[in-house]
């Protein structure tokens, strides 16, 4: 059975994406990427020699990524196998994204939970 390794990342929508950034630099010293969200990188048992990260991101308010749930946030999950994941997820009856999506970054699929929040799943490119 697949199972999830960790936090990807957190994702949520603000009305200032901008200016919430500034906040949390300003009062919780979070290190703040060129495009606005953050990189926590990590190591641990499922990546012992290397360096993973966890992302930290606020969206614009109107984004559309979260679609379709109406919820103001989502987790990225960090899975081995995101295509074995999706397919057992769907096996037992999930509601889950029809695409995959591939890129220098990794690969990504998407699942809702029965609450409706709309959940990343993500499949670090080899050596993450």
């Amino acid at each position: 059975m697949q199972r999830v390794l960790g936090v990807g990342g957190i994702f949520f929508k603000s009305a200032d994406p901008k200016a919430l950034g500034a906040w949390y630099r300003d009062n919780l010293g979070i290190e703040l990427e060129p495009w606005g969200g953050a990189v926590f990188k990590w190591s641990g048992p499922h990546n012992p020699a290397c360096v993973g990260t966890t992302v930290w991101s606020p969206f614009k308010a109107d984004t559309k990524y979260f679609e379709p749930s109406t919820a103001s946030f989502m987790v990225n999950y960090r899975v081995a196998d995101v295509r074995a994941m999706v397919e057992e997820l769907r096996a037992k009856g999930c509601t889950v994204d029809e695409r995959v999506d591939e890129s220098e970054y990794g690969i990504f699929g998407w699942v809702m939970d029965p609450e409706g929040n709309r959940i990343e799943l993500w499949q670090p490119p080899e050596g993450r």
